[in-house]
């Protein structure tokens, strides 16, 4: 690619491929005549079997002979999980969720060829009271959201430059290179007031103005694609369903600090999003817009692909620089930073995936447009994976300082079960705390989450309900941590194991108010002395709890007993005689024998036998059992 003018007439001719896709706000084009059927492929539809799907649809359409008719597109992640696998037919755009390969020869018979639109299948929510049918954009899971790193994800075949550069893939890049200095560069990124996107919130500006200032023989950026927090897949998502938005920025950043060379460094777990990112660098090599002289300049950049281990540790980006050497992965001492001395000892930038897919966009629209978005001090989108105990489970970008209940009530949909209420919000994984909901009305942003003992994160949001135990919850992330320390530290070496067996004995029944005061100290002890960052916030799920849920702190080693009834050995059940009528539900869904009790005769449970399984709580229609 030697030129913009190349790039344009590329961008040109393959519009029409992607045309009936382009909604919202796009100027339709003249387009190729065909349905295109887009098939979520991302990580979640793939696992619940989208792959079966499409070699159902082009069998189908082969037997209607239809095939030359319809473009069929695997795609990346569309966001509503929950309803996977997904397919959407432009340019109607009907939305079928939850399809099954038995579903597939009616949408192709009914749909694809006679026309109608099969709207039994689809998600209910895009069908009118008349059975006609509306965008899914119109939905309460997206009409609140606004994608600008997840702009194309669902929108293009990720394994297709050209309708990558159809969507104005590497359009910034063609402009900064010929039309701007790095220093204007990183200028536009510091009007739009773009954070770093993977756990601190840094100035995204500012970093990479120190790595620009900063000497060094040599310098490289790297992309941070460990995403190792429990329930995120944000990243995964991104590299999965638009891969050369990464590489394009990346590109921009490396032409900004003075680099050549350029590392992702991302999960060996996440295959798929590996082997769509090494289809695009490939692609982009080939096409001449990764390489030399660039778009006919004198900047040269290549860009390759490092796969971790799996070790937690290594999202934090000193230890990260130690893997991509071939070292052990543990965290260097801070100062110096990586800007001044990362790889290799040369200065290094590091941003993750979502920080980087905003980039482009910022260039192409302007910083002014970005910084519109958002609140005064958080500038943009934040994409959350939102999971839990939730109706919408799945992948949600929306504007900083949108509240948690419109996540939750609104986007999310609400607690899946009409009994169960709203308990609270766990935000940034391991290192992250929990909003009770007394504070659903918290804007989602940096300084609001950290106001009140949370953080941003990379972006994992997991919903709580009533019946989950907070003490429980602290435990599950502690014993996490334990698993993931690197262990070069003391203070997370040693101090979060001793808060796990804290928090175990707690939870076993056999802790004391003595416990609580030295858990506490614990955490304080913890945070100021740990080497890293995610020692430093290890105890923030502990110190959460114990400050908005310390009342079932207190009933565990008080009372002995646990409110949400999940810790088991702070459990007993028993049979409310005044509400039970014999009904046998009970008796009839145990495990184990231990319910007694002849129809319409109150019912016994022998605790020598129970498991304490919980089944006959959750299945009594009457409530007459007890914990």
């Amino acid at each position: 690619m030697k030129s913009i003018a190349e790039l344009e007439t590329l961008r040109a001719a393959v519009l029409p491929q992607v045309s009936l896709r382009l909604h919202t706000g796009q100027v339709r084009h003249e387009d190729t005549g065909k349905k295109h059927v887009m098939v979520c492929g991302g990580t979640g539809c793939t696992s619940s079997g989208c792959g079966k799907i499409i070699r159902e649809m082009e069998a189908q359409l082969d037997a209607f002979g239809i095939r030359d008719q319809v473009q069929i597109v695997k795609t990346g992640c569309f966001g509503l999980c929950e309803l996977g696998p997904i397919v959407i037919v432009h340019p109607e755009g009907a939305f079928y969720s939850t399809v099954k390969v038995q579903d597939v020869k009616q949408i192709v018979e009914e749909h694809l060829h006679q026309g109608n639109v099969v709207t039994k299948l689809l998600y209910k929510e895009t069908v009118n009271k008349d059975n006609t049918i509306k965008s899914f954009d119109e939905t309460n899971f997206y009409k609140k959201q606004k994608r600008v790193a997840l702009r194309n994800c669902g929108l293009i075949d990720p394994e297709n430059i050209e309708e990558a550069i159809a969507c104005d893939a590497y359009k910034a890049l063609a402009y900064v290179l010929t039309e701007q200095t790095p220093e204007q560069v990183i200028e536009t990124v510091k009007k739009s007031g773009l954070r770093g996107r993977g756990g601190g919130g840094f100035p995204s500006g500012i970093k990479w103005d120190a790595a620009r200032k900063a000497e060094g023989e040599r310098k490289f950026v790297v992309c941070n694609a460990d995403e190792g927090d429990p329930g995120a897949f944000m990243d995964r998502s991104v590299l999965e369903g638009d891969p050369h938005t990464v590489i394009e920025a990346m590109a921009i950043a490396a032409y900004a600090i003075g680099a050549d060379q350029g590392y992702v460094y991302v999960r060996a777990e996440y295959p798929i999003a590996v082997k769509r990112l090494q289809i695009a660098i490939d692609q982009a090599r080939e096409l001449g817009l990764l390489g030399n002289n660039l778009f006919g300049t004198d900047f040269s950049f290549d860009l390759e692909i490092r796969l971790g281990a799996g070790a937690f540790v290594c999202g934090e980006e000193t230890a990260l620089m130690n893997s991509i050497e071939g070292y052990r992965g543990e965290p260097r001492t801070r100062p110096p930073f990586p800007a001044q001395k990362g790889l290799w000892g040369q200065p290094t930038l590091i941003n993750n995936v979502e920080t980087y897919a905003s980039i482009p966009v910022i260039i192409n629209r302007g910083a002014e447009w970005f910084a519109s978005i958002g609140t005064e001090k958080s500038k943009g989108t934040k994409v959350f994976a939102l999971g839990g105990k939730i109706k919408n489970t799945g992948l949600v970008e929306i504007p900083m300082g949108t509240t948690l209940r419109e996540i939750v009530e609104d986007i999310g949909g609400g607690m899946p079960g009409r009994k169960r209420t709203f308990k609270a919000a766990q935000t940034g994984g391991p290192s992250g705390g929990c909003i009770p909901a007394s504070l659903i009305d918290t804007p989602i942003d940096y300084d609001s989450l950290l106001g009140i003992g949370s953080m941003m994160g990379s972006g994992g949001l997991i919903i709580m309900d009533d019946t989950t135990c907070m003490v429980d919850i602290a435990k599950f992330f502690l014993e996490f941590t334990v698993d993931e320390s690197c262990g070069k530290c003391t203070a997370c070496r040693v101090g979060t194991k001793r808060m796990h067996e804290l928090l175990t004995k707690i939870t076993e029944g056999k802790g004391t108010l003595a416990d609580l005061d030295a858990l506490e100290q614990l955490c304080k002890t913890i945070k100021i002395s740990s080497l890293c960052g995610l020692g430093q916030t290890a105890p923030n799920p502990v110190l959460s709890t114990l400050n908005y849920f310390r009342e079932e702190y207190i009933a565990h080693v008080v009372d002995k007993k646990c409110p949400a009834g999940v810790c088991k050995e702070l459990v007993e059940y028993v049979i409310i005689p005044e509400k039970c009528t014999g009904c046998t539900i009970c008796a009839k869904n145990c495990p184990v024998d231990a319910i007694s009790g002849s129809l319409k005769a109150v019912h016994h449970i022998d605790l020598d036998i129970c498991i304490k399984c919980n089944l006959c709580y959750e299945k009594c229609p009457f409530n007459a059992i007890d914990r």
